[in-house]
């Protein structure tokens, strides 16, 4: 591709509390990805060519970007297509200023014995400390799957290659971009007092 993905997706800086209880100081507004259809359909074509390499039966992304991509992706391979949706888990209060917690994502229950035994593509639009793609893998494996290739438009920071390589699968990734991602406990933000900041 001759353009970035991290190119077109505007960035907040500050404070920001992220799904997983990490912290970080860059927001991407993926959202906006959505609507550039011209940077939007070559990267779709390149991932799921990517993709098929690994001969998948069907792809599945969590809600809500990773299953619009999924979608996308199984309609340029003819497969099936199958998504996550985000259990309402995560503690209340401000947890993520001392502790991390696991995101939880499940399969509709009509779906749970569709996917035994397939061979099945995770995807996700933007890998950042890899929670709902975490998810996604382990509520996959419980129902049967046998989840073959991890895949997004952007990766940030290390954490999608360490989730990949813990479940020995290939990562396909069509940008990539660092941006810092913390732990509670060692923020730098947080000692400096930096209060969390809401996205815009």
């Amino acid at each position: 591709m001759s353009d970035s993905i991290a190119h077109f997706l505007p960035a907040q800086s500050g404070h920001f509390l992220f799904e997983s209880g990490h912290h970080g100081d860059r927001w991407l507004e993926l959202d906006s990805l959505w609507t550039r259809p011209d940077l939007l359909e070559p990267a779709v074509a390149a991932l799921a060519r990517r993709l098929a390499r690994h001969r998948p039966d069907a792809v599945c992304g969590p809600q809500t970007g990773g299953a619009r991509l999924a979608r996308l992706i199984a309609a340029q391979l003819r497969l099936r297509c199958f998504a996550t949706e985000r259990s309402p888990t995560a503690p209340t209060g401000d947890p993520g200023r001392t502790q991390l917690y696991p995101a939880s994502y499940s399969l509709p229950f009509a779906d749970h014995a569709a996917v035994a035994d397939l061979r099945i593509a995770v995807v996700d639009d933007v890998i950042n400390a890899g929670s709902a793609t975490r998810a996604t893998l382990a509520e996959l494996s419980a129902r049967g799957a046998r989840p073959v290739a991890l895949g997004a438009l952007l990766v940030l920071n290390e954490h999608a290659a360490r989730l990949a390589a813990e479940r020995d699968l290939p990562l396909e990734a069509l940008d990539r971009m660092q941006s810092h991602l913390w732990e509670p406990a060692a923020c730098p933000l947080c000692a400096q007092g930096a209060p969390l900041t809401q996205p815009a």
